[in-house]
């Protein structure tokens, strides 16, 4: 099993609070590279894999996660975790902009969002 990434998901009350964190991690070298409103991640020029999004809120899920995990294969990955009795807090499935995704809660109560970016 190949692991990608790991982004840390920071939850923000408003879109005021967005830009003050986007302005803050600015300093720290990140930049923009993706914004849907309501998410915004931000990563490292030199290397992108390092990451940090901040939600105001999860759109299309029931809560907002904890961490996000991109490993190679997403379903694969689900297999596992459902073979394991973990609770799937939501479902495998694909999303608009190109990830396909789930959410397990973690020994902790931690939400992490598993996913992987489909081919173009």
């Amino acid at each position: 099993m190949t692991i990608r990434r790991i982004v840390p998901n920071v939850h923000v009350e408003s879109a005021e609070g967005m830009g003050t964190n986007r302005d803050f991690y600015g300093l720290l070298g990140f930049e923009e590279v993706m914004g849907m409103g309501w998410v915004t991640t931000m990563a490292s020029p030199v290397n992108p894999t390092a990451q940090i999004s901040f939600f105001t809120e999860e759109r299309t899920a029931p809560v907002v996660p904890d961490l996000s995990v991109e490993v190679e294969d997403v379903d694969a990955v689900y297999a596992r975790v459902v073979a394991s009795g973990a609770e799937v807090v939501r479902e495998l499935r694909d999303e608009e902009w190109g990830v396909r995704r789930f959410f397990v809660r973690d020994p902790n109560g931690r939400v992490v969002n598993v996913l992987t970016h489909r081919p173009a």
